[in-house]
C-alpha cells in the first residue's frame, strides 16, 4: 500500500510539473490570443480574419479585430508577420469600437510600401515619424508598445522606433489589430490583398 501511495504522489508530482510553465507565466500579462480562438476580439469590416495553425490571418479586406476590453496605460507584445505590399497596424486607445481611424486611435503602423515612409513602420502615424523605416516584411517580427499616461515607446525586434513621444489627446481604449488597403493602382483602386499575421499578442495593464 505505501508503494502504491508513494507512485501516486509521484505521478501527482509530475503533473503539477508538467502544468507550471503555463500557470507560471509572466505577473501581470493578459493573453488576448491563444493560439485557437478569437473570442477576445470582435471583428469590424469585411477582412477576412481566421485562426490556421494557431497564427491569426487575413489576406483579403478592410478591417479589424477589436479588442472587447479597453486599456488606458498599458504594455503589449505581439508578434506579427506581413507581406512586402501588406498594410496593418495595431491601433490603441481606440475610443470608438465600431470605426477606427488614425483620429480616434493611436495607429502603430506595419507597412512597409507605405507611399509615405516616415510614418511606415514602426512609426506611430500623425504622431511620432520613424527614419530610417525599418523593413518587417517576409520574417516574423515582434512589436512592444508602451502607453503610459501621455508617453508612447515603440520598440520593433529590440530597437526603438519610438522613444517618448507625448500626446494625451486620448487617454483609454481599444486595442485593433489591421488588415487594411495597401497602395493604389493605376486606376486609383486600393488594394485589399496581402497576407497579414498575428501570434502571441499579450497585454500587460500598468
Amino acid at each position: 500500500m505505501k508503494r502504491r501511495s508513494a507512485i501516486a504522489m509521484l505521478v501527482i508530482g509530475f503533473a503539477a510539473l508538467s502544468w507550471s510553465p503555463q500557470a507560471s507565466s509572466e505577473t501581470g500579462w493578459v493573453t488576448l490570443f491563444d493560439g485557437k480562438s478569437l473570442d477576445n476580439f470582435n471583428k469590424i469590416g469585411d477582412a477576412n480574419w481566421r485562426v490556421e495553425d494557431g497564427v491569426i490571418v487575413a489576406d483579403k479586406g478592410n478591417g479589424f479585430l477589436v479588442s472587447k476590453n479597453g486599456y488606458g496605460d498599458f504594455q503589449i507584445r505581439a508578434e506579427f508577420w506581413v507581406e512586402p505590399d501588406s498594410n496593418s497596424g495595431i491601433y490603441i486607445r481606440c475610443t470608438d469600437p465600431e470605426k477606427l481611424t488614425a483620429e480616434n486611435c493611436y495607429e502603430v503602423n506595419i507597412w512597409d510600401a507605405r507611399p509615405e515612409p516616415s510614418y511606415g513602420t514602426g512609426a506611430i502615424v500623425n504622431l511620432a515619424k520613424v527614419d530610417p523605416m525599418p523593413k518587417a516584411a517576409g520574417k516574423w517580427n515582434v512589436y512592444e508598445i508602451t502607453a503610459k499616461g501621455s508617453t508612447f515607446t515603440v520598440t520593433l525586434n529590440g530597437q526603438k522606433t519610438v522613444d517618448g513621444a507625448q500626446d494625451a489627446k486620448l487617454a483609454n481604449g481599444r486595442i485593433g489589430l489591421q488588415h487594411g488597403l495597401g497602395n493604389k493602382d493605376d486606376k486609383g483602386v486600393a488594394n485589399d490583398k496581402g497576407v497579414v499575421k498575428f501570434r502571441k499578442v499579450e497585454i500587460k495593464p500598468l
